[in-house]
């Protein structure tokens, strides 16, 4: 990941929803959730969920697919990933004392 990738998907996770979001999508994994069932869990209105949703797709964080007529959604595991290790490894240098806080 490049240091501009890491600050779109910092600025996109820096909000409290869309932090929700991103959890409940981790939890579902390779199964996903409806942006209904999305908005229902993090107890907004569909279209404040689908607002969130299109932040976190445009950062690279969550991607969707069409089922019929409606859409499913699922995170990015190795744009997750990429982010940490971005965090650990450029931003912190690999630092020993950062890895063994993260147990690494």
């Amino acid at each position: 990941m490049i240091e501009a990738e890491a600050l779109k998907a910092l600025g996109a996770l820096s909000n409290e929803s869309r932090l929700r979001v991103v959890k409940c999508l981790v939890e579902a994994g390779n199964t996903g959730l409806s942006a209904g069932d999305i908005a229902e869990k993090i107890g907004a209105a569909p279209s404040r969920a689908s607002f969130h949703l299109t932040a976190l797709t445009e950062a690279g964080l969550v991607h969707s697919e069409r089922e019929s007529r409606s859409i499913r959604y699922f995170v990015r595991f190795e744009a997750m990933g990429g982010l940490v290790q971005y965090l650990l490894e450029d931003c912190c240098a690999g630092n020993a004392r950062v890895r063994q806080c993260c147990g690494g």
